[in-house]
């Protein structure tokens, strides 16, 4: 069900682990706010109402590939959308982030979780529809946030440093627990496919705040519930991107869980991460993003020690270590992307 047009894409040929015309190249977060022309088209427009926006959506997620000639489009949309689309009373803030009016802590909360179908997200169908036709050959990576990020936004009401809420019921009440993620596991697994059914190419797990996490707990709490979306879309062929902060600890694991490819942040080397998550994956990673506020040598300099470090690899995928920070200048990453292109020609 691959998408004949992106199929032989240097992006899907790493996520394959097959040989590469250069190292691909796409960034979280570069569609945002670093690009003047993103905070132009979305004056005035709150965020959770611009990913409703088929045309809008569109026009944001094609920016960083006009700019930068990145090698993949990622679909615009944030993590909390298909909770929204399914009724939870919930907003985003601009500064603070996802925030829930009535957070889940009991049994009872989990009726509020309801199954999402296509029906509750067509925009999504809309846009991506949208977008394949612009984007021709260049692939799109479909979008979701994990169980655990989304349970830990869910039971804390909005962001949280410690994750004592959730952590509090993760050890506490394992059983309620469970039966959340287990919910969530669905909700997402649902976003994925209706995005994959579209025209998405590769899909993205984001489990950004899984790194809070020790390994015993997220093999027994957290893994399950990742494997289940993992599990969901594996009929569809489409490669499988899994990625987390501060999780090298968890790499091994993350792999584990169902994914093709492991994202990995800045501060494990690529060589090493390779070593921990073991043969028969791609990595994706993972220059950190505040070398781009350095100049174009240094830039350069670290982006070649990333791709040194990636020398050995089946598949590699030059991304960053995290999103793109809002006050990176454009220009930056459109050069570090021709860097990595020319550096690796082949």
């Amino acid at each position: 069900m691959q998408p004949t047009a992106t199929y032989d894409s240097a992006f899907l040929k790493a996520c394959r682990r097959e040989p590469v015309p250069h190292t691909p190249v796409w960034f979280m977060r570069q569609a945002g706010r670093s690009l003047p022309e993103y905070r132009k088209v979305r004056e005035g427009i709150p965020m959770l109402e611009s990913c409703m926006r088929p045309e809008l959506v569109t026009e944001i997620t094609l920016q960083p590939v006009r700019r930068h000639h990145v090698d993949a489009a990622i679909y615009f949309s944030d993590i909390v959308v298909p909770l929204k689309a399914i009724g939870l009373g919930l907003d985003i803030k601009p500064g603070v982030g996802p925030v829930v009016e009535e957070p889940i802590r009991t049994r009872a909360d989990l009726a509020r979780l309801r199954d999402l179908t296509p029906e509750d997200i067509p925009y999504v169908t809309e846009a991506i529809g949208l977008l394949t036709k612009e984007l021709g050959q260049t692939p799109l990576i479909g979008f979701a946030g994990a169980p655990f990020t989304l349970a830990s936004y869910l039971v804390e009401g909005g962001p949280s440093r410690t994750y004592e809420n959730a952590k509090a019921m993760m050890y506490g009440d394992p059983e309620l627990w469970a039966d959340l993620l287990d919910r969530l596991a669905d909700i997402t697994a649902a976003f994925l496919k209706v995005q994959i059914e579209a025209g998405a190419s590769a899909v993205q797990l984001f489990d950004s705040w899984v790194g809070a996490l020790a390994p015993a707990d997220y093999r027994r709490s957290v893994m399950p519930a990742s494997a289940k979306v993992f599990d969901a879309v594996a009929g569809y062929g489409v490669p499988r991107i899994h990625f987390g902060v501060g999780t090298g600890e968890l790499l091994k694991l993350m792999g584990e869980a169902g994914a093709d490819v492991v994202g990995v942040d800045w501060r494990v080397p690529l060589d090493e991460a390779h070593r921990r998550v073991g043969p028969g994956k791609a990595l994706q990673g993972n220059l950190d993003p505040t070398v781009l506020f350095t100049d174009k040598d240094t830039v350069e300099a670290k982006a070649r020690e990333v791709l040194d470090a990636a020398a050995g690899l089946e598949g590699h995928v030059f991304n960053l270590g995290h999103g793109v920070p809002p006050n990176t200048d454009p220009d930056a990453l459109t050069r570090l992307v021709e860097y990595v292109h020319t550096a690796t020609a082949r």
